[in-house]
Order: C-alpha cells, then sequence, then structure tokens
C-alpha cells in the first residue's frame, strides 16, 4: 500500500503543471490506462477465443444431439473437441480477473485513513470539487446533485450511460452476426435463453459500482469501461 501510494503521489506531482487540483485523478486514469495496455495482450486473446468460440457451435450442437442422454459423456466431448481446437472456454475471463487486483487496491487506498501508520495524504486531493476518498452519497449531503461534488458525479454518471449504450449495441451486434445454436430438435440450451436477454444490459451495472465506491476507484470502474468499449469495437470488427 505504501509503495502504490508513492506512485500515485508521484505521477501526481508529474502531472501537476497540467492538471493542478486534480493531477492525482489524472494520475490514476494514466494508471489505468497503463493497466489497461499491460492487459491488452489478453484481451485480443480473448477476442480471438471469442471467434473461435463461435465457430465451434456447429460442432457442439452436434455433440449435445449425440449426446443428450449421457451429460457426462457430453461434457467430456466439449472438453475434448476445445483442448482439439486450443480454445480456453475461460480465456475471455482473463481480462477482468487480471484488473481486479488494480481496482481493489485503489479501493483500499482510498478507504484507509492512514497508510504504514501515517495519515493517507491521498485523501487531501480532488477531482475538481470532489474529493477522490469521497462517494455518491458524501456528495447528495454536500451540496446535492448540483454542489460541486454532485456535478463531478452526475457527469461521470453520463459517461457512464454512453460507454454503457455503446456497449449494449456492440453486444447486440454481436449476438445478431454469432447467434447461440439450439441445442437440438429447435430446444435452446438451458440457461442460455436468460443469458442472452441479460448480456447486453451488464455494461449499465457499472453505474451501480461508480456510485458506491471511493470516487477514486470510480475513476478506474469509468476509464476502464470506456477502454473496454472501444477495445470491443477494434477487435471484434
Amino acid at each position: 500500500m505504501s509503495v502504490f501510494a508513492s506512485l500515485v503521489e508521484r505521477l501526481a506531482d508529474l502531472l501537476q503543471p497540467l492538471f493542478g487540483t486534480s493531477a492525482a485523478a489524472a494520475a490514476i486514469v494514466l494508471f489505468t490506462a497503463l493497466v489497461r495496455l499491460l492487459v491488452h495482450p489478453l484481451s485480443r486473446a480473448a477476442a480471438r477465443g471469442q471467434k473461435a468460440r463461435a465457430e465451434l457451435q456447429p460442432r457442439i450442437a452436434e455433440l449435445r444431439r449425440k449426446h443428450a442422454k449421457n451429460p457426462e459423456r457430453l461434457q467430456r466431448a466439449v472438453l475434448e473437441l476445445h483442448a482439439e481446437e486450443k480454445v480456453s472456454p475461460l480465456s475471455g475471463c482473463l481480462p477482468s480477473l487480471c484488473q481486479l487486483p488494480a481496482f481493489f487496491l485503489l479501493y483500499h487506498l482510498f478507504s484507509s485513513s492512514t497508510i504504514g501508520g501515517e495519515a493517507n495524504e491521498l485523501l487531501s486531493h480532488r477531482l475538481l470539487a470532489a474529493p477522490l476518498g469521497g462517494r455518491w452519497s458524501d456528495a447528495l449531503g454536500d451540496g446535492g446533485l448540483l454542489g460541486g461534488a454532485g456535478v463531478v458525479y452526475v457527469t461521470l454518471f453520463a459517461v457512464v450511460a454512453g460507454v454503457a449504450a455503446f456497449s449494449y449495441r456492440l453486444t447486440k451486434r454481436s449476438m445478431a452476426e454469432r447467434p447461440v445454436l439450439p441445442a437440438g430438435d429447435g430446444e435452446a440450451v438451458p440457461g442460455i435463453g436468460a443469458i442472452t436477454k441479460v448480456m447486453p444490459f451488464m455494461s449499465f451495472f457499472t453505474l451501480v459500482t461508480v456510485a458506491v465506491v471511493p470516487l477514486a476507484a470510480a475513476l478506474y470502474v469509468v476509464t476502464s469501461t470506456a477502454w473496454s468499449a472501444v477495445e470491443r469495437a477494434v477487435l471484434h470488427r
């Protein structure tokens, strides 16, 4: 925690001539971009894996028809098919999982009043009028929606809503181009229907995260979400 706090402070000092009192917020955005650059190779691999899994759907549907009465044999056959084609069913989760440590680090860093036995000086930093250690509920209690901190959060919510709408269109288009095939006899795979309906709306859940975490962690989420949307548009075109 002390090392990471020092890193954020150093980045903020470097950016201070450009961003003034919001330098620490800019440092978090820059840190997020660096994390996403490091994770980008995994995102490319996940995009290739998604395309490969889509191409395997007809063969998996055939396996479901063939082993409809033997679930254990079906599971083994599907795993063998993925292994044969060198496609990992979990590859799409890796980019998100690799980012979790950075998110939780920021969350704890801006939720702790002390670091290494000393006062956490990062809590004095702000994004315009909103403290980086504050939350949406704090902004509502300090001036409401039209207060300085409230306006910062409303802007973040607007950005997230715009990105979520963009991601929604991307997901709908992707699902239309690569529809999930039925398991056999025209019946859908159990549970897939519900997932298909919910998946396009997943990006909107980011609004809840932004509302409940410290502003510093919210900046990470907003930046990473926007990066993901642009990345998906490029990799899945």
